[in-house]
């Protein structure tokens, strides 16, 4: 269920050089790449007038290949660009550029906007007038387009290095970077595509790509189906909330322990008073939502982690296990957003990505690293990252239906990484179908479409 890589600026150029050895030809791949852009921005922009901003590197080389190719096509084309090419691939697709060339800051805007000043690599971001005229020819579009990525952004770490403005589409060259995923940066697009330029491109980072959901077969039932356990706390509310999303998640049975568990729907969670977890057939243990932090709340964290059932451990667990990282069993599924994150981890260098997979590495558990971009991260080096949720996530209770589904998915596969990474998208597409302004409650009634659509 892996999609498509990710791949770090040093990773790119990598790959790139390991077609240059196999006999790629070097502008041979330039040209291939301007085509595909190319394609992309004909059929986007089809015959509006086009101002194509070239930069002085194999960018803006690109963007010289897509300038030639759109005129041919009967495009009304004008190039402007930042001073002379310097890599020998960009100039020769300069000098094969039959029309004239003018100066970015003084070209007239155009209906249709192409950044080829900078893509992959960029270290500082660009000198404040030419970053402010680049903000001025994309507003002045209608459509725009930024070849690879937006010129101003960090490729690595999706960091804004200058004022970036915001396009309709970015053309990702080859593979998809960090930044095309990661905030901010992944804010200054509406649309993203991905450009085959014909080289491999291999990786363990990936773009969370939508999963396959199994069917129960006619042999199923409610245990061989996954039963799941959800520890009741200080603020049981959290917990059924938890407990009801993993119930519409595919398991066949959802148990809710605790004293004083609410009867409250769906009334096929079975409650059950007390905490004695000691029943083999649970593939699932979820403790932390709503759990508390007190001595009572840690004794049942202990004891859930004793049963030695697969767990996922959320919100309050996490504080709790935050001074106590080798408590945590290999193979468990933590979910922390950014404060929880830092709490157990502490100030990680590099960049979410890099976080996540040393986090995963440190604890030996599947690392949900919760966020406007979620990446899920394996201690095997494996990670995917999913970017572009519905912001009206940003509302309590959210996090306790994630927890739920990702041990519900858990019950079902038995594989903690596939469980957490087809909860996050699970989350993810029934937001979308729950439209704006709901509440965490709502994101239940959505997801029985959103499993139905990847059966």
């Amino acid at each position: 269920m892996t999609g498509a890589p990710i791949l770090t600026a040093a990773q790119m150029r990598a790959a790139e050089q390991a077609a240059f050895d196999a006999g790629v030809d070097e502008y041979g791949l330039m040209e291939t790449a301007g085509a595909a852009a190319a394609e992309i921005i004909w059929r986007a922009g089809y015959r509006h007038d086009t101002l194509i901003l070239c930069g002085p590197g194999n960018n803006g080389g690109d963007g010289f290949v897509i300038a030639r190719i759109l005129r041919e096509r009967g495009v009304a084309v004008r190039v402007a660009a930042l001073g002379e090419s310097r890599t020998p691939s960009a100039q020769r697709a300069r000098a094969l550029w039959a029309g004239p060339v003018e100066d970015m800051m003084a070209a007239p805007p155009a209906t249709q906007l192409v950044d080829a000043l900078f893509g992959t690599g960029l270290t500082r971001g660009l000198d404040e007038a030419v970053a402010s005229r680049l903000v001025t020819l994309v507003d002045a579009a209608t459509f725009s387009h930024a070849i690879d990525l937006p010129s101003g952004v960090d490729t690595d770490n999706g960091a804004l290095l200058s004022d970036v403005p915001r396009f309709g589409i970015c053309i990702a060259l080859g593979a998809f970077k960090p930044a095309h995923l990661l905030y901010p940066a992944a804010d200054r697009f509406a649309r993203l595509a991905l450009a085959d330029i014909g080289i491999d491109v291999p990786g363990s980072v990936h773009r969370l790509a939508p999963p396959r959901i199994g069917v129960p077969g006619a042999e199923a039932h409610k245990y061989s189906r996954g039963l799941v356990a959800v520890v009741e706390g200080a603020m049981p509310g959290a917990a059924a909330l938890a407990a009801a999303a993993a119930a519409h998640s595919g398991a066949g049975m959802v148990r809710l322990y605790g004293e004083d568990a609410p009867l409250i729907p769906p009334h096929a969670i079975v409650r059950q008073a007390g905490g004695d977890l000691d029943d083999g057939r649970i593939r699932a243990l979820l403790v932390g939502p709503g759990l508390g932090r007190d001595d009572q709340a840690l004794a049942k964290l202990d004891g859930a982690i004793a049963e030695g059932h697969p767990l996922v451990l959320d919100a309050d667990a996490l504080v709790l296990l935050a001074n106590n990282m080798n408590r945590i069993p290999a193979g468990a599924i933590l979910t922390p957003h950014e404060g929880e994150f830092q709490r157990l981890f502490g100030d990680l260098p590099g960049s979410k990505i890099d976080r996540a997979l040393a986090a995963a590495r440190l604890s030996g558990a599947i690392i949900v690293y919760k966020g406007a971009d979620s990446v899920i991260a394996a201690p095997d080096g494996r990670a995917a990252v999913a970017s572009g949720a519905s912001t009206w996530l940003s509302t309590a209770g959210t996090g306790d239906v994630l927890a739920g589904l990702a041990a519900g998915r858990l019950a079902v596969t038995g594989d903690p990484f596939r469980a957490a990474c087809e909860a996050v998208w699970l989350h993810g597409e029934a937001a979308k179908r729950s439209g704006p302004a709901f509440v965490a409650d709502d994101l239940l009634a959505t997801l029985p479409a959103a499993i139905a659509a990847r059966l």
